[in-house]
């Protein structure tokens, strides 16, 4: 799921790398909800991205560790397994348990909805100013657009047909949890290194999302000698493109240009992935969602971008895990 963090911005580098750094994260990003349906097709929901995460954290936390990160402490624990409980286990785990339900493109254009989110809960906690004309202007065309695919009927197969409205209801509220946890994030980084602090929140949220796994008996319907190589592929591209490579390429772009230019992702996921899932998916485009698109699209821009406008500047704050699927 994504969201937008304060970073300091540096001295920019080459226009090419700051280029190769967007694209990595829009394109990539953009594709996981398709990779994650792939994956569903053999590997239960709350396992998937269970493994997923313990993988990808169990590498990174190594990684940081053995480049001289200091050893984090209890509270540090603490604090990454509750933002990890709130964007791994709600969050992306919500996410990807409604990919059962309805197709990835409509998955990724209701994952927009999480800035507007942001905007609404930081102004209410105190975190950020009251949204001024044009944040509130994209809230209203947000509620609009989202209205808009609630009415879909898409005819794109799905593993459990007939409850689009659970999955879409499944959807919006794991991104409204991702946003709290979006906030929540918003402290010194582990150790004076957001990457430590990433690694062990994707530790702490694959634990939680294999043992919720685990509980719902989800082990029962997995035989990992029946997996075929495209649901393989699918998972190892969400963990080595979706949670390395282009996390990275954010991080990076966090430290290195403005926050609004970075989380420029979160109007660009969304088309990405209804393109790809009409182009590779089989999944169709029609009217009614191609305009609650472009709803989405405007209300996120001008949320984002309102909001960076309003917005004072804020102490450096550690980057968290964006979903992608």
């Amino acid at each position: 799921m994504p969201t937008i963090v304060s970073a300091p911005v540096s001295t920019r580098p080459a226009p090419l790398l700051i280029g190769a750094a967007l694209l990595a994260i829009y394109l990539i990003w953009g594709s996981t909800y398709l990779a994650t349906k792939t994956a569903l097709s053999a590997w239960p929901p709350l396992l998937l991205s269970g493994m997923r995460f313990l993988v990808a954290g169990s590498v990174q936390y190594a990684a940081v560790r053995l480049s001289g990160s200091p050893a984090p402490t209890r509270q540090d624990w603490l604090r990454a397994a509750a933002v990890g409980a709130c964007l791994l286990l709600c969050g992306n785990g919500g996410t990807t348990f409604s990919q059962q339900y309805i197709p990835s493109g409509l998955t990724a254009l209701l994952v927009a909805s999480v800035p507007m989110f942001l905007a609404v809960l930081g102004w209410w906690s105190g975190v950020s100013p009251r949204p001024n004309a044009p944040v509130a202007a994209g809230l209203a065309l947000g509620m609009g657009g989202l209205y808009l695919l609630t009415r879909v009927h898409s005819a794109a197969p799905v593993l459990i047909p007939g409850h689009p409205a659970l999955g879409m209801a499944i959807v919006l509220s794991a991104s409204f949890v991702w946003s709290i946890g979006s906030l929540l994030s918003r402290q010194k980084p582990v150790g004076g290194s957001p990457f430590l602090g990433v690694g062990m929140q994707m530790l702490c949220g694959g634990a939680f999302l294999l043992t919720a796994g685990l509980l719902r008996g989800e082990a029962t319907q997995f035989h990992l000698s029946g997996i075929g190589w495209q649901p393989w592929v699918a998972f190892g591209y969400v963990v080595v493109f979706g949670s390395w490579i282009a996390f990275s390429a954010y991080i990076w772009l966090l430290r290195t240009v403005e926050p609004a230019l970075a989380g420029t992702y979160a109007f660009v996921n969304p088309v990405v992935a209804v393109l790809l899932g009409q182009a590779v998916g089989g999944e169709p485009l029609n009217a009614q969602m191609g305009s609650g698109a472009v709803l989405i699209v405007l209300a996120v821009m001008l949320v984002v971008l309102g909001g960076r406008r309003a917005a004072a500047p804020a102490p450096a704050a550690e980057p968290v895990l964006a979903e992608t699927e």
